[in-house]
């Protein structure tokens, strides 16, 4: 189906009861609905949105366009959860019906004030010619979930120098000021985060930007800034877009990743950093959000998935999920990056082996599961290969090893099922170089979590296999001594 501007924005409200069952029932249908991750109910979801910790609950928005797998005009839909676990369906917060939100309610973030959760959002509008005009917007939910939008923008144009890519405030608290961290694109088309002051969330002064060393092959737009910091470092974490393919880096659409230095001076925007790292090595995974829990812990949710590209779920009316909540950690200079303890609350039956396996391939007897988690220790291993293939029947296989003489970790879904994004490669590697290998890994119906070596690198996909494609072997060309636990989800 070919999605014209007209369709593209079409509000909910507009649409028959009869229509959306419709839509509803097709995507119901779909056999490659998950189970355990966030979903839209119809239509497309994408960032990530105001994840925050208020009145006892962590709340999540996302952004979403209910008629139709395509980006239309923005909602943003909310949910709640006390565990991270059960998530409360709160529908729609946020709809576009002011002229500074007309044409999407667009990615923000959530900070807790005086007992309020105050949502901070990017307004997307367009006018008679379809040029765009962002501005910066704030909403406020009380203790009864109620939300009310000011009247006018917080920030109502962007400064000179920068294009109308200007959005996705992330607004924080850093001694006693307010900071507010804005995705731009300059006029030389060089990607930046620009940043705002204030003394009490509702008025602003512009700064400048963030001066970081990240320049060159540093892509034309960065999005979804976001900045947090552990004991005496900084981390600036963006979605840059336009950044060209290095070797094994940057090979799809968009990326995601982070900077870490010294805490970034606010009189003079200074960050003084390491070099670009990026978050996830999978093939679906962008616009991350953090926040701050009642116990301290940094905690994120990426959207399982990338803009500007198709997804197998299109023809049954529905695109992407969120991934699963994961826990930030700062080691050296490196994030690590872990699935959160409550997830456990997930596991069911247990299955448990050791094996020594030498030049071979095991298949496991009798498993038939479709989700699952599991967790694998390879230890005392040589040779050239170690690894697993997961989701596996007939001409079907999602591929995952180490290759110990590049010393690099594979992923391989060339053989994964129905596949949308050919283009964009098969194969995504990292170097790694370990003496032990541990894998912690998240199998859902249609998509993968690997975390390796308690997160020091983690990959993340969507793979669309036949619904008896459950089969799971694990292989070496040399030696190893292998660990399994598994728990049905």
């Amino acid at each position: 189906m070919e999605w014209s501007r007209e369709d593209r924005y079409r509000r909910i409200e507009e649409v028959s009861e009869e229509e959306l069952n419709r839509l509803k029932e097709k995507v119901d249908n779909c056999h490659y609905r998950q189970k355990f991750h966030i979903q839209p109910k119809t239509g497309l979801l994408n960032d990530p949105n105001g994840f925050s910790y208020f009145n006892g609950e962590y709340h999540l928005f996302y952004q979403w366009f209910p008629l139709g797998p395509v980006h239309g005009v923005k909602y943003w839909y909310h949910l709640s959860s006390k565990d991270l676990v059960n998530w409360k369906d709160c529908g729609i917060a946020l709809e576009p019906d002011r002229y500074f939100d007309s044409h999407g309610v667009f990615s923000g973030t959530g900070l807790v004030k005086d007992d309020k959760l105050h949502l901070f959002y990017t307004g997307n509008t367009r006018d008679k010619d379809w040029i765009r005009h962002p501005y910066q917007c704030l909403a406020i939910m009380d203790k009864d979930g109620q939300i009310k939008k000011m009247d006018k923008p917080i920030i109502d144009r962007q400064p000179d120098g920068y294009t109308d890519n200007f959005r996705d405030p992330k607004v924080f608290k850093n001694k006693d000021k307010y900071y507010c961290l804005i995705g731009a694109e300059t006029k030389e088309h060089q990607g930046t985060v620009v940043y705002y002051e204030s003394d009490d969330v509702l008025s602003w002064k512009f700064r400048g930007e963030i001066i970081t060393k990240f320049k060159g092959n540093s892509g034309f737009m960065w999005e979804c800034p976001d900045y947090f910091e552990f004991e005496d470092k900084g981390v600036l974490m963006f979605s840059p877009q336009g950044i060209e393919p290095d070797g094994d880096k940057y090979l799809n659409i968009f990326q995601s990743g982070y900077l870490v230095g010294d805490k970034i001076n606010f009189e003079d925007g200074v960050f003084n950093h390491t070099e670009f790292t990026e978050l996830d090595r999978g093939f679906d995974f962008y616009a991350p959000q953090t926040m701050e829990d009642e116990n301290g812990r940094r905690l994120l949710i990426g959207w399982f998935g990338l803009p500007g590209v198709d997804c197998v779920t299109d023809e049954n009316g529905w695109a992407h999920c969120l991934t699963i909540p994961r826990e930030l950690k700062l080691k050296g200079d490196k994030l690590l990056q872990l699935p959160v303890e409550e997830l456990k609350r997930f596991r069911k039956e247990k299955r448990e082996m050791s094996f020594k396996l030498k030049d071979e391939e095991m298949t496991l007897d009798n498993f038939n599961e479709t989700t699952y988690e599991i967790i694998c220790d390879f230890d005392n291993f040589s040779g050239e290969k170690i690894g697993l293939k997961l989701r596996t029947g007939k001409d079907e296989e999602t591929v995952f090893y180490y290759d110990l003489e590049d010393k690099k970790l594979v992923l391989d879904r060339s053989k994964s099922g129905k596949l949308c994004t050919e283009e964009y490669g098969v194969v995504r590697k990292c170097a790694m170089d370990c003496k032990r290998l541990k894998l912690q890994i998240f199998v859902d119906t249609s998509s993968i979590e690997i975390f390796v070596n308690d997160g020091e690198e983690v990959f993340t996909s969507r793979i669309f296999t036949k619904q008896d494609s459950n089969g799971i072997s694990f292989f070496v060309n040399g030696s190893t001594n292998l660990k399994a636990n598994i728990w049905n989800i």
